[in-house]
């Protein structure tokens, strides 16, 4: 069928008619606006939500990899013991950034009664700056503040607040390591004073780790030079399974290479199946709009027939009388998706200020800053979301249009034109 065939023609004649309707041709506009609106809502609904899974999921893998690694080359006994040369040698990797040592054990922080369990992170302040993003998280102090022997630590805001403690006060650190004597074992305890708290916005790392320095960290651990491993960042997050799996060439020690995605695997692909599941959900909705095609096209057919009984005694085929109600069927699918599209992408483009105007207009916070730690309603939008939403929806418009524009194509003409 050619672009400019009489059967194109045609079937934009019929979409586009101004004759003066009668009640039932009023009736089948009608369920054609419906079919049309139908669509760009569904269309629009599923750009936006889609939209904005996507752009919780980039916020939560921000805050993560706030405080985590891209990379993280640890030692399997427990101690990197030639720390430096597995850190140049990840340094070579053309894709690595940046390399920092830390150590990492766990301990018991007491205050004033209050006892809480932690995981602590030994770090030299510069070096952790550039493979983390503790600095945005600050709410209180500095990275800078961990010095050599002062013995200072920077609590997580939940871990803090569980303590009662502020910047300043002075909490007690305990090892699991203990000291053996003649009379005991005995703990290993050391005073730090709060130089800082951070808040991450992930419940993990804010209600259970805690900062210091490096030094300290190894000498209150009794580690030596020994390090727990050494976290990497590369050039891009997305690629950082790859360049783990590429580092062990890299690497002559006996160390363990994972990435952010080992890390929080079952996080991310629990995020991902929700979203898979919200675009299979809200595809029905789509679907529900494109086949009330179907009952459009179908009373359209019942009203034509003496057309196109016309038609056919004039010689056009019954693939023409197809493709002149496909053509319809198609068209007012179009012109719902483009609809759907153009709001769509409008709306998740503008939902910082769409969401915070209606807020204002209901007087209402969706996400309450004291429940929720993301406020703000992020968006994401990705053009390959949209693609695939636009595809998905025209092929669901195409599919209902065969089976009404095959029953006209089987229309009789004699039996057409016998009342008329």
């Amino acid at each position: 069928m050619f672009p400019f065939s009489y059967e194109l023609f045609i079937g934009l004649r019929y979409t586009r008619a101004k004759k003066r309707l009668t009640g039932r041709n009023h009736f089948i506009s009608f369920i054609s606006l419906i079919s049309m609106l139908g669509i760009a809502l569904g269309v629009a609904a599923l750009i936006v939500v889609l939209s904005v899974m996507n752009g919780f999921q980039k916020e939560l893998r921000t805050r993560i990899l706030g405080v985590a690694s891209h990379v993280q080359i640890s030692a399997t006994n427990g101690e990197l013991a030639n720390w430096p040369a597995a850190l140049q040698a990840a340094q070579r990797h053309p894709r690595v950034e940046a390399a920092a040592p830390y150590v990492q054990a766990q301990s018991m922080l007491s205050f004033d009664g209050q006892v809480r369990g932690s995981i602590i992170r030994g770090v030299l302040p510069d070096a952790e700056d550039k493979v983390a993003d503790f600095a945005r998280h600050m709410k209180a102090g500095r990275l800078d503040d961990l010095k050599e022997g002062g013995f200072g630590i920077i609590l997580g805001a939940e871990l803090a607040r569980a303590l009662q403690v502020y910047a300043g006060d002075k909490v007690a650190l305990i090892a699991p390591q203990g000291l053996v004597t003649p009379a005991a074992v005995l703990p290993r305890m050391k005073q730090f004073t709060v130089v800082g708290i951070f808040e991450a916005g992930m419940y993990e790392y804010d209600s259970g780790l805690a900062l210091i320095h490096m030094a300290d960290a190894q000498r209150l651990y009794r580690m030596g030079d020994s390090v727990s491993g050494v976290r990497l960042k590369v050039d891009d997050l997305f690629a950082a399974p790859r360049i783990a799996h590429e580092l062990l060439r890299y690497i002559d020690t006996d160390a363990y290479v994972s990435d952010w995605t080992r890390n929080h695997a079952n996080f991310f692909r629990a995020v991902q199946i929700e979203k898979n599941m919200m675009f299979l959900i809200l595809l029905l909705i789509v679907a529900v709009a494109a086949f009330n095609i179907v009952s459009t096209l179908v009373m359209m057919i019942q009203d034509k027939q003496p057309d196109i009984a016309i038609l056919r005694t004039l010689g056009a085929s019954p693939k023409s009388i197809m493709a002149i109600f496909i053509v319809q069927g198609t068209l007012i699918g179009v012109i719902g998706l483009t609809a759907g599209v153009a709001g769509g992408v409008a709306l998740a483009l503008n939902v910082d200020v769409v969401v915070p105007a209606l807020e204002r207009l209901i007087g209402m916070q969706f996400l309450a800053k004291d429940v929720y730690y993301i406020s703000d309603l992020p968006s994401d939008l990705h053009w390959n979301d949209v693609g695939v939403i636009a595809s998905v929806s025209f092929t669901l418009t195409l599919l209902a249009t065969l089976y009404p524009s095959w029953r006209a194509s089987r229309v009789n003409p004699a039996e057409a034109l016998r009342y008329e």
